[in-house]
């Protein structure tokens, strides 16, 4: 495979190669994720982050049906810390897509023309504000009275940080509006009061920040109310969540509104009609950035109509009516000490570049990913050069290039680990494949202490007081060796009593948090299990689909066989694809796997998957499949709405079909639908089943 795969033209890539890069994305950008929501210490800028996010959504668009069920687009931020309690957003507080460059724009606003099958003459009126670099936060008001203020969290579960937010003034403790109004917003800290604070944080020997994000995030997500009080934080608003009345008509008419009840609204945000109007501004307050008195990263674009917006819906992180138009990376210089290489819990072997610490846009990073032995020969990475490196987001830095005339004489090139550095197993690289794998598989401590420490994680089972370090320490010690011997640990109380840092408090807590999890839904058990990509969504995907574990472990036994009913039911799941299904079948071929899942079988009690009550929607729990032109909406706009409604979009037509929407020009699906038996309908016999809700 050619050596420079990551900076490769996507269109010149083959399917194994951008299964590879879309593997190593998915990887990279979800530990960043964490690092940035969930710690707020992000290790690069957003630059970076945001070129790595572009490049995947590049991949995947030339790639569909190599898309992740994991996929970082179908994400938003990081799980819930556990300080606080968790809050059910009642709308789900999303991420946004990013633009680049003027020709990213002009393609948001095709595309939505496109969606809304918009005549070329018809203008589409955008609302733009700057993109505050803060903390996103959700206020809920009931019948004027501000009752619960929450973070943004993973999208779907925050946490409660209503008494902090009291604390800000400029979010008003009550308004003059009846019923019920979620305000959405950014909380940010302004520069000079950043400055300030950190100049008080030093002179009492405390932590200062790395930035002014950083600060607002660590003030508001204190669990002292009186310490967020202390801290210069304010709030702009500029969303609503879920709300009794949405009858604003338009964002001009909804920003309006918002000044009215006393929340303050960027005074940049301004009405747009034409794409010409739209770049004018960026440039205008790309210009003034620097001047202004809090940090911005890039300008949002939102489509001024309201009912636009809810016809053009949402992809699974991200609404198709707004976009971020991003300001460029930043790069700085320093010096790789040394290339270590990581194994993961997957056997990949990760080369990370030790660096002389440096500051890059307000954040020291001392650590740079170097992605694979492609990248590392393609770049003629070497250890003691000089190099450029780049931060642009929520992943660890990038080295961009090396500066040559730096290079020590003595220099050599790096000489890629053909032997995993802790098991000594080979480490063999597939044809096609960027990443070497360590071949010892469970024997390996790396990967089996890797596995462990996801099976304990936030998203997977989330066990509070066993965190990476006492996983690793307890492997070692050979008190845990398998998923099962966590929960055995309650049985160990002798082996606690005389261990460092750990009292009868601590122990009595992990025996509490152990017995919390021994229920546990379907979705967090099989996500939990590390299996190669199967992700949070897929395994939700997984749960949905089989509804019990016994059901699913019964159903993956008989897809084992490929070209049985099972297997084509497995890879007829939207999402789901052959290269998926071939990693999770795999996984449950291994007799030690098999083992693991009847150990916590007989240990957990595992609650069946329970679909969402749509009680008015007629398609609920139906599998439907669209085929042939649409004519009066687009294909994306119909499969939204049906998938709003409860309804599972297939790509091909099975027995387990319910539904078939034949638009103009159907061939072979509408065909095995008759076939077949299946209800076939036209667009307007569909349009009339939605009707009957």
């Amino acid at each position: 495979m050619n050596n420079d795969l990551r900076k490769r033209p996507v269109e010149d890539l083959l399917d194994l190669e951008a299964a590879t890069e879309l593997d190593a994305l998915a990887k990279e950008l979800s530990e960043h994720d964490k690092a940035y929501y969930q710690n707020d210490e992000p290790n690069i800028s957003d630059g970076e982050y945001d070129s790595l996010r572009n490049r995947n959504e590049q991949l995947e668009a030339s790639f569909p049906h190599l898309i992740r069920s994991d996929s970082p687009t179908k994400k938003v931020g990081a799980s819930p810390s556990s300080g606080f309690s968790k809050v059910t957003h009642a709308r789900p507080m999303l991420s946004l897509g990013n633009a680049f460059n003027e020709e990213d724009v002009r393609e948001f606003i095709a595309g939505i023309r496109r969606f809304l099958s918009l005549a070329d003459d018809e203008p589409v009126e955008i609302m733009a504000e700057p993109k505050i670099d803060g903390l996103s936060a959700s206020l809920r008001y009931e019948n004027g009275q501000f009752t619960l203020g929450a973070t943004r969290g993973d999208g779907a579960v925050g946490e409660n940080i209503t008494e902090n937010l009291k604390t800000l003034q400029d979010v008003p403790n009550s308004i003059p509006e009846s019923g019920t109004i979620e305000v959405r917003g950014e909380v940010y800290m302004a520069k000079d009061d950043f400055f300030a604070l950190n100049k008080r944080q030093e002179e009492a020997g405390q932590k200062v920040f790395a930035n002014p994000r950083n600060a607002a995030a660590g003030s508001l997500r204190q669990l002292d109310p009186t310490i967020t009080a202390s801290r210069p934080l304010k709030f702009f608003a500029y969303a609503w969540g879920e709300v009794a009345d949405a009858s604003f008509g338009t964002m001009d008419n909804f920003f309006q509104s918002l000044k009215n009840w006393g929340f303050q609204v960027n005074p940049y945000t301004k009405l747009c009609h034409t794409v010409e109007d739209i770049l004018a501004l960026y440039d205008e307050i790309g210009a003034a950035r620097a001047e202004l008195p809090y940090d911005i990263d890039g300008v949002v674009y939102k489509v001024n109509r309201i009912d636009w917006q809810e016809r053009l819906g949402m992809v699974s992180r991200a609404p198709r009516w707004a976009i971020a138009h991003k300001f460029p990376a930043e790069k700085a210089q320093t010096v790789i000490k040394e290339i270590k290489i990581q194994v993961g819990r997957t056997g990949v072997l990760t080369p990370v570049a030790e660096l002389e610490p440096i500051t890059v846009g307000g954040v020291v990073v001392s650590r740079a990913t170097l992605h694979n032995q492609d990248e590392i020969e393609r770049k003629d990475i070497r250890e003691n050069d000089t190099v450029i490196i780049q931060r642009a987001g929520d992943v660890i830095p990038q080295v961009v290039s090396v500066i040559l005339d730096k290079r020590p004489t003595q220099s050599i090139p790096y000489k890629f680990e053909e032997t995993c550095p802790i098991c000594g197993s080979t480490a063999v690289r597939e044809e096609g494949e960027a990443a070497r794998r360590c071949t010892g598989g469970l024997i390996c401590a790396a990967q089996a202490v890797e596995r462990l420490k996801h099976f304990v994680s936030r998203n997977a089972f989330d066990l509070e007081g066993l965190g990476g370090k006492h996983v690793e320490t307890f492997y070692n010690e050979g008190l845990i060796k398998t998923p099962g011997d966590i929960f055995r640990l309650a049985d160990q109380e002798d082996m606690f009593t005389d261990r460092e840092g750990w009292g009868q408090k601590s122990f009595t807590n992990l025996v509490t948090a152990l017995e919390q999890k021994r229920i546990i839904p379907l979705d967090r058990l099989i996500f939990a299990l590390g299996i190669r990509q199967i992700g949070q969504a897929t395994a939700k995907l997984l749960a949905k689909q089989y509804g019990s574990l016994n059901n699913w472990r019964a159903k993956m036994e008989r897809a084992q066989i490929l070209g049985s009913e099972e297997y084509e039911e497995l890879i007829n799941i939207d999402g789901i694809g052959a290269a998926v299904a071939k990693d999770l079948l795999t996984f449950l071929a291994e007799p030690h796997n098999i083992k693991v899942l009847d150990d916590l079988g007989d240990i957990l009690s595992v609650e069946d998957y329970e679909a969402p009550t749509l009680d008015n929607s007629p398609i609920a729990g139906k599998t439907v499949v669209f085929t042939g032109t649409l004519e009066t909406v687009s294909r994306g706009e119909a499969k939204a709405k049906a998938e709003s409604l409860g309804a599972k979009v297939a790509g091909s037509v099975s027995k387990k079909t319910d539904y078939v929407i034949a638009g103009s020009g159907a061939g072979s699906k509408a065909k095995k639908a008759t076939d077949l038996g299946i209800v076939t309908l036209s667009e307007e016999e569909w349009f009339e089943l939605l009707k009957q809700g």
